[in-house]
């Protein structure tokens, strides 16, 4: 067994509200638990890390690597896993590109509070990932539209492939987009979710928020209504646009951040592999919890209570 990794963290910031680097560090060998606290801290304070030459070369590190910071979920609810890795989601150019803003899986009532990419091939240019900051969104609005906010919830579903707009399908886009909605899956969420370690409020809408509507008001309402909340969302001071490297491993909170992966490389080859990290129900202002509506998701992921806040010290900023 590798020995246990002791060292004192130094993340460089990306952007004044979201993302943070460090280079360097290795992942692959056993992390202490003053290791992982420091990760997690780092994590709450920026909402996305990148480790450029983690040293992370496999998906079995991958998953040691995310299982450090709780149970995972299986690679999907519908999508088919890495051959012989169940925790494993091929995120593969062939497969379509997912080209519009999201939130990981919350169509259903537990999402993953995180999520980690590794890269595998990589085109020559493009090909970055766009990580937002929900929490930016919430407090860029303003108060009148805040309080508004605080009080929706929307219906979120799998109801439909969002990463295969229909003008750049792929050949195999049908084929895909059974794949994806072979089980259905309807959840509504509160539109400001809580983050259960910071107390920090963030809109928790994305692509999967747009097929239905806010409950309680029409479609034409809750389209117009959402288009102005995600345009809070995209601002690019919350945005931050990570570049892919080989070797590089990005860890984000998936409860207060959004992604979009733009299809910028001219049909190269682009692959990461994706595992994520069980998440517990999601909260709104009010302290009311998410409700299913359609489908269980007690076999792709268990649901686990918001892991205590990290005792070990923020880590340091360069």
């Amino acid at each position: 067994m590798s020995a246990i990794t002791e060292t004192k963290l130094e993340f460089a910031k990306l952007g004044s509200r979201i993302g943070a680097e460090i280079r360097g560090f290795d992942l692959s060998g056993e992390l202490s638990e003053d290791t992982v606290a420091q990760i997690r801290a780092a994590l709450n304070e920026h909402k996305a890390l990148v480790f450029r030459e983690a040293n992370i070369d496999s998906d079995e590190a991958q998953v040691t690597f995310a299982s450090h910071f709780g149970p995972l979920t299986k690679a999907h609810p519908t999508v088919a896993s890495v051959e012989g890795e169940e925790n494993v989601l091929p995120v593969d150019s062939e497969n379509g590109s997912a080209n519009n803003w999201h939130t990981d899986v919350t169509f259903v009532v537990n999402p993953p509070q995180a999520s980690t990419l590794r890269s595998i091939d990589l085109p020559a240019y493009g090909g970055e990932t766009l990580i937002a900051s929900s929490a930016g969104a919430y407090a860029d609005l303003p108060e009148e539209l805040r309080n508004f906010a605080d009080t929706l919830w929307a219906i979120h579903t799998n109801g439909y492939d969002y990463s295969v707009p229909k003008n750049l399908e792929h050949k195999n886009a049908e084929e895909r987009r059974q794949e994806f909605t072979r089980l259905t899956f309807e959840t509504a969420h509160p539109v400001v979710r809580v983050h259960p370690l910071t107390g920090e409020r963030g809109l928790f809408i994305g692509g999967f928020a747009q097929r239905l509507r806010i409950v309680g008001l029409s479609n034409t309402e809750s389209k117009d209504i959402i288009r102005l909340l995600q345009a809070y969302v995209t601002r690019p001071e919350n945005v931050v646009r990570v570049n892919w490297e080989p070797n590089q491993l990005v860890l984000f909170d998936n409860r207060i951040t959004q992604h979009y992966a733009p299809d910028n490389y001219d049909g190269q080859p682009r692959k990461l592999n994706r595992v994520t990290i069980a998440g517990d129900i999601p909260v709104g202002v009010d302290g009311q919890q998410s409700q299913a509506i359609k489908g269980d998701s007690t076999t792709y992921s268990p649901t686990v209570p918001a892991p205590a806040p990290a005792a070990a010290p923020a880590a340091a900023v360069a």
